[in-house]
């Protein structure tokens, strides 16, 4: 188990390092636009610049990147967004609580939902509340988010004016105020997942009381309920725990076409101001926050298997898994 791992670990340390030193050399190659400001600044960006080795060759330009990350954390300077020559980990820092606000929200809704949801339809089968369900599962995962951004944005926001149109300023995270502007884009986030949880608990609970157990469970004198909530429910929740888990990693991840509609100021929607903007150094470091949960929530979702159901770690000598 601990071999793997620590294979696990230093595959995606390579992983992030490949994709880094990839991003570090097409940015580099770009044109730089920012060459002079307004207001005096000149001397302090070409010493900001000069410090960074943009003037030097490529590779002693990324020597002088990796040494300055991985000793001070420091990923360089904004030089379109934020404060002029704000660190770009200060930047980021500051845009982290939006997107971890309304993603949090969005998980607490989605995952109870979806996991009701799954279990009525399970239980419901081929009757009309699994087709219902079903109905809602198909639309819900067809239909991209935007396309629920946009019409929550009319509806609710514009037609009936029950929300705020835009996202709150951020002063206050536990005001009324505050999660009130945040109710629509929690919602254009939370209708996917919903149905994805609903659709793998109606499949895995659905196989699990057609089980041989579950009759044997119902012969030693257990009602319908007792044995789907003490059998049935328990174990399909055994392969979706992963999954789960990889939702709260993801959580830092945020949507950046959500946080873009709704004006959310979190680091999606800085994600795309970098690239119209051309602010290298804030999109570099998004990008490679964004490549680290990905590969950690993948990794924290494989894991979880061996931790959570023990037949996987009792196998590993004989099937080489965990």
């Amino acid at each position: 188990m601990l071999k793997y791992v620590l294979k696990r670990v230093a595959l995606m340390l390579l992983s992030l390092f490949v994709i880094m030193t990839m991003l570090f050399i097409l940015i580099r190659l770009l044109p730089n636009p920012v060459e002079s400001v307004a207001g005096g600044y000149d001397k302090a960006l070409r010493d900001m610049r000069e410090a960074w080795g943009y003037n030097k060759p490529l590779l002693v330009q990324y020597g002088i990147f990796l040494k300055r990350v991985f000793t001070k954390g420091d990923w360089g300077f904004c030089t379109s967004m934020g404060t002029f020559l704000q660190p770009v980990t200060a930047y980021i820092g500051s845009k982290l609580p939006a997107t971890i606000y309304i993603n949090v929200l969005s998980v607490i809704i989605s995952v109870p939902l979806g996991i009701i949801f799954g279990i009525i339809a399970a239980v419901n089968k081929n009757r009309w509340p699994d087709q219902l369900i079903q109905v809602f599962i198909m639309v819900f995962i067809s239909v991209p988010a935007f396309i629920y951004a946009f019409l929550l944005q009319y509806f609710i926001g514009y037609r009936l004016g029950l929300c705020p149109l835009v996202f709150g300023d951020g002063t206050d995270w536990f005001s009324w105020k505050m999660l009130h502007s945040a109710v629509m884009p929690v919602l254009a986030l939370s209708f996917g997942p919903i149905a994805g949880n609903m659709r793998l608990i109606r499949a895995e609970l659905t196989e699990q009381l057609t089980s041989e157990y579950m009759l044997l469970a119902r012969t030693k004198g257990l009602t319908r309920r007792q044995a789907t909530v003490r059998h049935a429910l328990r174990n399909s929740l055994v392969p979706l725990m992963p999954s789960f888990l990889g939702e709260f990693i993801g959580i830092l991840g945020g949507s950046m076409i959500i946080e873009q509609i709704f004006a959310v100021p979190g680091i999606g929607r800085s994600y795309v101001q970098s690239i119209a903007v051309k602010d290298y150094s804030v999109f570099m470091a998004i990008s490679m926050f964004y490549v680290a949960i990905g590969l950690a929530a993948g990794i924290v979702s494989d894991l979880s298997y061996g931790f959570i159901d023990p037949r996987i770690r009792m196998g590993a000598g004989k099937t080489g898994s965990l």
